[in-house]
């Protein structure tokens, strides 16, 4: 091979490591009355708790879901879209309440610091992993509600998706 196709070679492959810089990951969308979860078809609001949504390459616009459980099982289902570019959830550190998750904006959630095994149920009325942007203020969440404070990475598998179907009714089981 000559040095000029090396080259060639070297620039195309530097060229297509630009495609994943963080400029093509898209930036949060704010949710409206229209916004619909992807595991149960009901809208956001009609549910209190963490909200998620995740952008895919083969979208224009995110997926939404009602709790952050359901958020988390999307990323393990096979038959799910893959190529996500970025997931977002509730910051419980900044919403104004467990009810106005909405009023908190986002965290991209592989960045937030998840409480565990709270008292609390999410969106669908059960286990919620219930995300932060500041790692006091979820130990401060665990303090009060029970729970650990873990990683994205180390929330386990069985948390999710044990227990009743994603975005089943409350009070049901596989």
């Amino acid at each position: 091979m000559n040095v000029r196709a090396a080259l060639v070679i070297a620039v195309l492959a530097l060229a297509a490591c630009d495609r994943t810089k963080p400029a093509d990951t898209p930036p949060p969308a704010p949710y409206d009355a229209a916004a619909v979860g992807h595991f149960c078809g009901m809208t956001l609001g009609e549910h209190p708790g963490p909200k998620g949504q995740i952008w895919v390459e083969s979208q224009a616009t995110p997926y939404w879901f009602t709790s952050v459980r359901d958020t988390i099982a999307f990323t393990l289902l096979p038959e799910e879209p893959h190529g996500i570019r970025a997931i977002y959830v509730s910051d419980m550190a900044k919403a104004s309440s467990w009810a106005h998750a909405e009023d908190g904006g986002w965290v991209e959630a592989r960045k937030a610091f998840f409480v565990i095994e709270s008292h609390l149920s999410g969106g669908m009325g059960l286990p919620e992993e219930v995300p932060f942007s500041d790692k006091s203020a979820a130990e401060d969440f665990a303090r009060n509600s029970g729970g650990r404070v873990v990683s994205f990475d180390d929330i386990p598998k069985d948390n999710i998706l044990s227990g009743p179907p994603v975005g089943a009714a409350p009070g049901t089981t596989h």
